[in-house]
């Protein structure tokens, strides 16, 4: 058999086992995504399965603790499709690619009848910082007027 072709039967074999691979963690995923609480599952995903233990990533630290406190009702949901995992391990990795899943954020405008009531409060509101942090509020959404040049 020429080198050529058997480095191609060989790579086919290789890609065949990755392709396994990533079928098994992509039905894990749908598992996981399934037995956690929908807020935890949007924030973290399975990251691998080494043996018999499936590893979970978490957006940040908070979602890590949370999903630590689960780990048995997690493990035992999980053990109900996929039997032969024995254990779960989180792990919490902040990237850019964790919070580019997310929309951006819009800001919304206040309402002319919310400016005018925070800056009726304002008005009979004493001086002190609440009075000043509501009329810093009324002049950031107040509506802009045109300039006259």
């Amino acid at each position: 058999m020429p080198l050529r072709r058997m480095n191609a039967v060989m790579a086919a074999d290789e890609l065949k086992a990755l392709a396994s691979g990533a079928r098994r963690l992509n039905a894990l995923e749908t598992v996981y995504s399934a037995a956690a609480p929908p807020e935890l599952a949007r924030a973290s995903r399975v990251k691998t399965c080494k043996g018999h233990t499936l590893v979970i990533v978490a957006e940040n630290a908070a979602v890590g603790a949370k999903l630590r406190q689960l780990t048995a009702s997690l493990l035992d949901a999980i053990r109900r499709s996929a039997p032969d995992i024995a254990a779960i391990r989180i792990e919490t990795q902040v990237s850019g690619a964790a919070h580019e899943r997310r929309p951006p954020s819009v800001k919304k405008e206040m309402g002319p009848g919310a400016v005018q009531s925070f800056e009726a409060l304002s008005a009979r509101m004493p001086a002190g910082p609440l009075r000043s942090a509501l009329r810093t509020l009324v002049r950031h959404h107040a509506p802009r007027k045109p300039d006259r040049r």
